[in-house]
């Protein structure tokens, strides 16, 4: 079995894989103020709650968008799991041609969507991962990585808003039943949520018109995939282990 952590933002992703299956997946909060052995504690914590023994973890792959915390994730692997993490960085083999112009400012997570796409769905295909920011990415029909689009998440909008007025709310992410709201607060939901998913759209659109084919697919992940696909046609398919996926599917193709 190996281990999978996607390091993000606000969450880390985790999961167990053995072979093509997934066996186990959970989150925990990105606090970069834990130490090693406070991760380790949740992680064991979690393995046996789940009746899983993390001696039978024979690799651990990690993608991490937050550079800070990576020291500490990297030394809980070593004393918790006995094992040496690999760290998704430029350079490994991915089966992608990756068209970016410096590789090396591609976020991990973007790179495990794009070989993750590319194995489960194939090109051409877009992907969007609605996380703390919100990214695109666009693989092609020879399975080439070409670049994509990084905007603000919901949650990032809704902080930036409430924070950077002096009268607005922070309020809950829901849809209202009319774009024309009545009160402050669905004026705010209004605007945020319709406004966000209007740009999704508007992307996904022209992103569309500039790969020049048909049949292209577009593949969602991350926490608000479901608000967005519910109240929208531009989502073909919401996958929520893409990443993890990707993960692992790194993994084997560097096991030699």
């Amino acid at each position: 079995m190996i281990f999978v952590m996607d390091i993000g933002n606000t969450n880390i992703k985790a999961a167990v894989f053995d072979g093509e299956r997934l066996v186990r997946r959970w989150r925990c909060a990105t606090d970069t103020t834990m130490t090693s052995d406070q991760y380790g504690i949740i992680m064991a914590d979690l393995f046996r709650y789940h009746n899983l023994n993390m001696r039978q973890i024979e690799g651990i792959m990690i993608s991490s968008v937050v550079p800070t915390i990576n020291y500490t994730i990297e030394h809980m692997c070593r004393d918790y799991f006995d094992l040496e993490p690999r760290l998704l960085v430029p350079g490994m083999k991915t089966g992608l041609n990756i068209r970016y112009e410096n590789p090396r400012e591609l976020g991990s997570d973007r790179i495990a969507n794009a070989v993750a796409v590319s194995t489960l769905y194939g090109g051409p295909s877009i992907f969007i991962d609605f996380g703390t920011a919100t990214t695109y990415g666009v693989v092609s029909e020879k399975n080439e990585f070409l670049g994509g689009a990084i905007s603000t998440g919901l949650r990032m909008m809704n902080q930036a808003l409430s924070t950077g007025t002096a009268k607005l709310p922070s309020i809950e992410l829901v849809l209202p039943p009319r774009v024309i709201g009545r009160t402050t607060v669905s004026n705010i939901q209004s605007g945020i949520i319709y406004g966000y998913i209007g740009s999704v759209e508007k992307i996904v659109g022209r992103m569309k018109q500039e790969m020049g084919c048909g049949g292209i697919k577009v593949i969602a992940t991350g926490g608000m995939a479901h608000l967005v696909k519910s109240h929208s046609a531009v989502i073909d398919e919401i996958n929520p282990d893409l990443t993890l996926v990707g993960l692992r599917l790194i993994y084997e193709k560097n096991q030699a």
